[in-house]
């Protein structure tokens, strides 16, 4: 999602800034427009992101347990067919699991989502910390 996002908003802020660039003779004040669009377009990507983030809070802290469980037990499955596929087929000759398209596209999204979504949670909470590192009020 965030590099759809990225794939997305970049061309248009490409776009924006040269209508900056070309509109706004100040240099210093074109620099602040800039950074502030940057920054609203981080704002609305972190909070889309900071949504799914509650969702999957919500479930980890589900009241069931299949609530709770059923994300982590897809990607070991997931696990298993890509084990068997690429350590015992080869190992053992045993039958290889046929792995559609759309089930890689899953574990991509399950695994990238959950790494991505860690990354830029940690990367929004330094972010918010005033001093270094964070930004500055």
């Amino acid at each position: 999602m965030l590099g759809l996002l990225s794939a997305v908003a970049g061309p248009i802020l490409g776009g924006l800034f040269n209508v900056i660039d070309q509109t706004v003779v100040d240099k210093d004040e074109a620099a602040k427009i800039k950074a502030r669009l940057q920054e609203m377009v981080l704002t609305g990507q972190m909070k889309e992101i900071e949504e799914a983030a509650a969702i999957i809070r919500a479930e980890a802290t589900g009241d069931s347990w299949l609530q709770r469980n059923w994300r982590p037990m897809l990607m070991c499955l997931f696990g298993v067919i890509i084990a068997n596929n690429y350590l015992i087929v080869p190992l053992f000759g045993t039958p290889i699991a046929d792995i559609p398209p759309d089930m890689w596209d899953l574990l991509k999204l399950g695994i990238g989502g959950y790494v991505v979504g860690r990354s830029v949670e940690k990367g929004v909470k330094v972010w918010k910390e005033p001093g270094p590192g964070g930004r500055s009020e």
